[in-house]
Formats: structure tokens, C-alpha cells, sequence
């Protein structure tokens, strides 16, 4: 920061540029003028073969969980197979199977994603609808959840319970 400031500095000064930059690449990026020119710096990645699969995959995985991306398909769910007592927590990512090639099984289905705890990843299935349900979740707070292994305690409410825990 000394060719920006010189000699001037104040403790935490290193943090405040770091956040200010933050929000003002994020408020540039969000203008479609920017946008524009940013296109033009994707291209050679769009062009290359092997970066081009692993960019357009990262890409068009940033743009699904974006804000102008497809979140009012998406929901979140519990996935229980008949018979089983185990529950997995995902997302719904598609509803509907006519683009995709044949092979894949008849009937109303749902495309399952099932995120995996500590990494970026996880899987997805083609389930009966009958197989999930949906619950009263953010897909922010179930990606979250999940990738700390729903570790995370709800917070406290207005009262210290856990005193009133410990004395009884």
C-alpha cells in the first residue's frame, strides 16, 4: 500500500482497503458496461479445450447459485428412499428430463443435488418425486450447513439456557 499512501498508516488500515476493494470490484462487475469488457477476458478460456470444460463447468456452477442465476427453480429438500430411515438434505436442480439424452429412467422425476461436507462437490441423483420433501430452508443456509457437516448449534435464544441447563 506505501505507492498508494506512503508513509502514512494506521492499524487495520490494510483491512479497510481490502474490504473497500472487495465491494468496489463487486459494484464495477455488476455494471453492464464491465460485463461487456469481461466477456472479451473470458474469450481465450472459451477457447481452449481443456480449459474450456472445467471454465464453462465453474461458470455455469458461480452463476447458478448467483442472484440473477436460477434460484426461484431451486429448493430445498429432505431425500428419503423407501424404506430406509436415512435422510440427506439437497437441492432440486431440474425438474424436467427432455433435453436430456435417453436412457434415463420413466416417470416423474426430480434431479437431486446432494452437497458434501468440507469441499466444494457432491452428487447428484435422478430420484422419484414421491422421494423428496421440501422443508422451510434458504439454499444458503443448506449449502452452508453442509459444508461445515451441519456442525453449527442454532443460536442461543433471549434466555441462558444453558445455566438453567447446568443447575438442574
Amino acid at each position: 500500500m506505501r505507492p498508494l499512501i506512503g508513509s502514512f498508516y494506521v492499524p487495520g488500515l490494510g483491512l479497510v482497503f481490502g474490504i473497500l476493494s472487495i465491494l468496489v470490484i463487486g459494484y464495477l462487475v455488476s455494471q453492464q458496461s464491465v460485463r461487456k469488457l469481461l466477456s472479451f477476458v473470458e474469450l481465450p478460456f472459451t477457447n481452449l479445450p481443456v480449459v474450456k470444460s472445467i471454465y464453462s463447468s465453474l461458470k455455469s456452477f458461480a452463476d447458478y447459485f448467483s442472484p440473477a442465476g436460477k434460484q426461484g427453480e431451486q429448493s430445498v429438500v429432505i431425500l428419503r428412499m423407501p424404506g430406509h430411515a436415512m435422510e440427506i438434505v439437497g437441492l432440486i436442480t431440474r425438474r424436467s428430463f427432455a433435453d436430456l439424452p435417453q436412457g434415463f429412467l420413466p416417470g416423474e422425476r426430480v434431479a437431486v443435488y446432494l452437497p458434501m461436507g468440507y469441499m466444494i462437490g457432491g452428487y447428484t441423483v435422478f430420484v422419484p418425486v414421491d422421494w423428496v420433501q421440501p422443508i422451510n430452508m434458504s439454499v444458503e443456509e443448506a449449502m452452508r450447513s453442509s459444508l461445515i457437516a451441519w456442525m453449527a448449534r442454532p443460536a442461543a435464544s433471549t434466555g441462558d439456557s444453558g445455566s438453567a441447563a447446568r443447575s438442574a
